[in-house]
């Protein structure tokens, strides 16, 4: 019995290497469209799907990132300034991506851009502190996606967001977590409404890789900056040593983070280019080994294992 279940579990990881081996046709008549590519991961993607002859069209936030990038590319690679909280600036890129794309359709979109900080615990934090990753991370992916869709349809082509395993396991407050679990919930009721299209949308999910939402520096001075406007009461509260503790924390996670990035941008590339791409893809050892087996973990054994591993406030009881 144990040998035939063996072999049918060997079937089916053949069937699907088999399956997800399979490459689109004509993929240098393909545009794609990323975001956030000055820097991490949206950088890498383009110039790896640049290298691999697809039609790129690299959203940066500043004018240095377009011009570093494009001097790192092929003629065929164009960028464009977008700051995705935007809406007119939002308006302007599609304009700018219709005049590229014309009746083709866009093939790719990489909903990529995204922000860590503001980051602290709930209480030390304000409204304005969540909106502004909010806007980013969440609302900005909502919006670009809604404006580019039109093209993305008449290319029955794909949208790709990315997403984290802190979208499945919320470790810290702020608007990061909550920010991915919205992308998480946007991305799979898209994807059941857009596959009458024939448009596939995939998450991607990546553990702790070194980019500039993992700078530690930031989110320490981050902390720092929610404990300086902290009430007294809210201080009393936590203590001293708490905030110590957790920027010596945060201090350690750049040694936990993985270095190489194509981890990520070779899900996003199997994404676009594969003619049956996964749903999620988890990028990292971390992601697929801790975060998410702790996703479908019974919630009390998930609140134990990051009370145990977190610093406990002065007036804990």
């Amino acid at each position: 019995m144990w040998l035939y279940l063996a072999a049918l579990v060997g079937l089916y990881y053949l069937l699907r290497w088999y399956r997800e081996r399979q490459v689109v046709s004509h993929l240098r008549d393909k545009y794609v469209f990323i975001t956030g590519c000055d820097s991490g991961f949206g950088n890498l993607l383009a110039k790896q799907l640049d290298l691999r002859g697809l039609r790129v069209l690299a959203a940066c936030l500043t004018e240095k990132g377009a011009e570093l990038l494009k001097n790192q590319t092929s003629d065929r690679l164009e960028t464009v300034i977008l700051d995705v909280t935007n809406t007119e600036n939002i308006a302007v890129a599609t304009q700018w991506v219709k005049e590229r794309v014309g009746d083709r359709g866009l093939w790719g979109l990489v909903n990529n851009a995204g922000v860590s900080v503001p980051t602290a615990p709930n209480e030390w934090l304000t409204k304005q502190d969540f909106m502004k990753i909010l806007n980013v991370n969440l609302l900005g992916v909502i919006e670009v996606t809604l404006s580019l869709l039109p093209l993305v349809r008449k290319a029955r082509g794909r949208v790709v967001n990315v997403a984290s395993v802190l979208g499945r396991v919320s470790l810290y407050g702020g608007g990061y977590c909550i920010s991915k679990y919205g992308v998480e919930a946007f991305s799979d009721s898209l994807r059941r409404e857009i596959s009458h299209f024939g448009v596939k949308v995939a998450i991607i999910e990546p553990g702790y890789f070194n980019t500039p939402v993992t700078d530690t520096e930031a989110i320490s001075g981050s902390f720092q900056e929610g404990w300086d406007r902290a009430s007294p009461e809210v201080k009393e509260a936590y203590g001293e040593k708490y905030l110590a503790s957790s920027i010596k924390i945060i201090g350690l996670m750049k040694k936990q983070c993985t270095q190489n990035l194509s981890l990520v941008t070779d899900c996003m590339e199997h994404a676009l280019t594969a003619c049956h791409p996964r749903t999620r893809y988890s990028a990292g050892w971390d992601a697929k080994f801790i975060y998410l087996p702790m996703s479908y973990m019974p919630t009390f054994l998930v609140d134990a294992v990051i009370s145990w591993s977190s610093p406990r406030p002065a007036k804990a009881l």
